[in-house]
């Protein structure tokens, strides 16, 4: 429940903040609960990472695609729908990393011996 709710606030947060901004206020506010529920560390970063990143995608206020519309003068509807298949894809990665956390903690182990 906590890893859900977490992606939930972090998607939000990086709809409306710059990802290093978002880093800055919510890494010391979440970190040490994540590591009551035993949640380790690198894998913390990469749901962090990835979700922020996701919350640049996400409608209506994500700054990729505000840019986007800008750059290539087009209305925000037609970026949402070109991007939409890119963002389901995304979030299910997204949802891997969360919930599965070999594939986070399994690249380390290899090159660390951790």
């Amino acid at each position: 429940m906590f890893l859900l709710l977490l992606n939930v606030v972090l998607l939000i947060k990086g709809s409306f903040m710059d990802v290093f901004s978002a880093i800055i206020v919510m890494v010391p506010l979440i970190q040490p609960i994540a590591v009551h529920y035993g949640i380790d560390p690198v894998q913390m970063g990469v749901i962090f990472l990835a979700n922020l990143e996701l919350g640049y995608l996400t409608p209506p206020i994500g700054m990729n695609l505000c840019l986007s519309a800008y750059r290539f003068k087009q209305p925000m509807t037609a970026i949402y729908r070109a991007t939409l298949p890119f963002y389901l894809i995304l979030l299910g990665g997204v949802l891997l990393i969360t919930y599965v956390p070999w594939f986070t903690t399994a690249p380390v182990s290899w090159f660390t011996g951790r």
